[in-house]
Order: C-alpha cells, then sequence, then structure tokens
C-alpha cells in the first residue's frame, strides 16, 4: 500500500480548509504546495503514518512536486519524523520507501537528479496531460482537446520509462485514462508494468492483460511509433486484433 500525502487544491477541495479564491486552480496553491507551506500538516500526517506503520513496511509518496528541491524538503520532512519516533521510543516501521507523483513536465527534465534520490516514481497522466497540452480538463469546453495516445505523451512516457531503468527506480502509471483497455495496452506496450486504475475499470484491464503477450506488444508499438503514424489509437486497434488481445 503506497500512501500519497495530502492532495488539495484545484479540483480537491476539503470544506473545512480555506485556500482562497485562485484564477487558475489547477496551478495554484495544492498539493505539496501547501504541504512545505504548512509543514504542519504534512508532520502531523507523517506522524500518524509512522505510528500506524510500526513494523511494517511504509511506503510515501508526495503529490505535485515540480522540482528537485521541493522533493528533498519534503523527503527531509519524513526524516526529521522518524527521528522524532525513535527519540521517543516509538517503534519504527521495518522499512520506509519516499516517492515521488510526476505530474508536472518540468519534472521530467530533471529525472537525472532526482531519480537517485527516490524509491519509486508514479506518473500521474489526470495532471501531466492537462499540463503538457495546456488544457483544464475540468473545462467542458477544452477538456476533451488532449489524446492519452497522442505520439507527444507516448515519446514523454517512454523517456520516463527509460531514465527509470537506467536508474533501477521502479516506475508506474495511475490516471483515470489508463483505466481504458486500449491506453492501458498502450502503457504496457511502452513497457510499463504496473499501472494504478480507478476500481471499475479492473476487469476490463484485467481481461485485456491477461491476453497480452508482451514481447509481440512490445515490438508492435515500438514499430508503431517509429513509423510515425498520424492516427495512434486505430494502428493499436490494429494491433490488438492482429494479437488478439481482448479489449
Amino acid at each position: 500500500m503506497t500512501f500519497r500525502t495530502l492532495d488539495i487544491g484545484g479540483d480537491k477541495v476539503l470544506p473545512y480548509m480555506r485556500v482562497g479564491q485562485e484564477e487558475n486552480p489547477a496551478m495554484g496553491w495544492r498539493a505539496i504546495r501547501i504541504a512545505l507551506d504548512r509543514p504542519g500538516l504534512l508532520r502531523l500526517q507523517l506522524r500518524a503514518l509512522i505510528g500506524a506503520s510500526a513494523g511494517r513496511s511504509l511506503r510515501v509518496m508526495f503529490p505535485l512536486v515540480a522540482t528537485v528541491a521541493e522533493f528533498q524538503a519534503a523527503r527531509e520532512t519524513v526524516f526529521r519524523e522518524l527521528d522524532r519516533a525513535k527519540r521517543v521510543g516509538q517503534e519504527l516501521p521495518r522499512e520506509v520507501k519516499i516517492g515521488t507523483m510526476l505530474e508536472v513536465p518540468a519534472l521530467v527534465w530533471q529525472l537525472d537528479s532526482l531519480l537517485p534520490l527516490v524509491d519509486f516514481l508514479s506518473i500521474g497522466t489526470n495532471d501531466l496531460l492537462q499540463f503538457l497540452f495546456a488544457v483544464d480538463r475540468g473545462n467542458a469546453r477544452v477538456g476533451q482537446r488532449y489524446d492519452f495516445l497522442d505520439i507527444s505523451v507516448l515519446n514523454i512516457l517512454r523517456f520516463i520509462r527509460e531514465k527509470c531503468v537506467a536508474h533501477s527506480v521502479p516506475v508506474s502509471i495511475c490516471g483515470e485514462l489508463v483505466g481504458q483497455p486500449l491506453e492501458a495496452m498502450v502503457a504496457i506496450g511502452l513497457g510499463f508494468k504496473e499501472l494504478s486504475v480507478p476500481a471499475p475499470s479492473i476487469g476490463p484491464v484485467k481481461r485485456m492483460v491477461r491476453s497480452v503477450n508482451h514481447a509481440r506488444l512490445s515490438h508492435a508499438v515500438a514499430q508503431l511509433i517509429a513509423n510515425g503514424a498520424t492516427d495512434i489509437r486505430q494502428g493499436l486497434r490494429a494491433i490488438a486484433q492482429a494479437q488478439g488481445i481482448k479489449l
């Protein structure tokens, strides 16, 4: 089990916490920014997680990290709370793994500095895509004006995975988009082995996964991207049909 620290702001609101009116809340005071500006909130949450995981494995993940410095500051807070728990004689977790979400495009170009510091990485497709395409996913007029299967997205995902492999860092993908069998299929074809999907999507995605030959799929997806296909979606459906993948 992985615990994401308090991830409010934007489209996630708490009735008892005021963050103020913002012109563009998706890019405003939210997630790790609130945690670092109000460290007491983060420390209390970490304190509870450390206490609850005594003698067990604890996995903590920070949301909406945009710079290596932000991750370092949040990670240092974990270490301080572990030191505090030890000083007061509290039983510590058996092990602690600290990771981050990758939702901000700027972090993609800091991976060589970030990855030696993290134990795992999770790509948050919901925010990553809205920032990549400058599209507010909560705006009904423009919310559908980007595609997870756009060639630019696939190239970025492949780049992230290759960097993680080079640094031996486990990487997963989460978000509503990979809850669709076709989108989940291309993620597998790109080499991702861990998907976090909404509960209603588990059945259809599992059915697709069980029908995949990973080596054949990876080769076909790589060829499709290398050939510069203009309609990735159609090409992927053709691959699924040719390989007997159940979408």
